[in-house]
């Protein structure tokens, strides 16, 4: 089975983006940062509503993203780098500590954060998935914080029940009957 990115495009015109950009391992995170523009691009965002900020690694990625999505600048933020393993287990502690960190912001903060932090074992399999096309994990990685913003722009409209229609209260459960051993 192959993966694809989904068929479906989201909107992103009006939404200001935030991209926080890895400097380690720069070669390869200039080809997500690419392809995260290209398709913030082809979805209609604005050059003038997408920032690049430069971080200087992966584990500065959630402190970044954090006081981005504090800030109240941004709808959604791409956190791009490239994490590959060497000869220690420190590419363990920083691929574990960006990805729980960088949720940890989404659900902290309630501002879509794409992830787009490359963890692989062979620096080969990073410029694989850094090179143009549609497989780019930068490109993923936008149009996933693009999709999660509008998802959350939707719950935060839509009212749980039309006006004036009385909340349905839950029955409590039924007591059961008879003796009880």
């Amino acid at each position: 089975m192959t993966k694809q990115p989904s068929a479906a495009r989201a909107d992103a015109r009006g939404l200001r983006v935030i991209l926080l950009r890895a400097t380690f391992n720069a070669v390869v995170v200039d080809g997500l940062v690419r392809g995260a523009q290209e398709a913030l691009r082809a979805m209609g965002a604005r050059p003038a509503d997408v920032t690049t900020v430069d971080v200087p690694g992966a584990f500065e990625l959630p402190l970044a993203a954090s006081v981005a999505a504090r800030s109240g600048r941004w709808d959604a933020i791409v956190a791009l780098g490239a994490v590959i393993r060497g000869e220690t287990d420190h590419y363990e502690h920083i691929a574990r500590e960006a990805a729980t960190g960088l949720a940890a912001v989404a659900r902290e903060s309630s501002v879509a954060v794409g992830f787009g932090v490359l963890t692989v074992s062979e620096e080969a399999h990073a410029h694989a998935r850094a090179a143009p096309g549609p497989a780019n994990k930068g490109a993923e990685a936008a149009r996933a914080a693009v999709a999660t913003a509008r998802l959350l722009q939707s719950l935060r409209a839509a009212p749980t029940r039309a006006p004036g229609t009385p909340a349905r209260r839950r029955r409590p459960p039924a007591r059961p009957r008879g003796k009880i051993v």
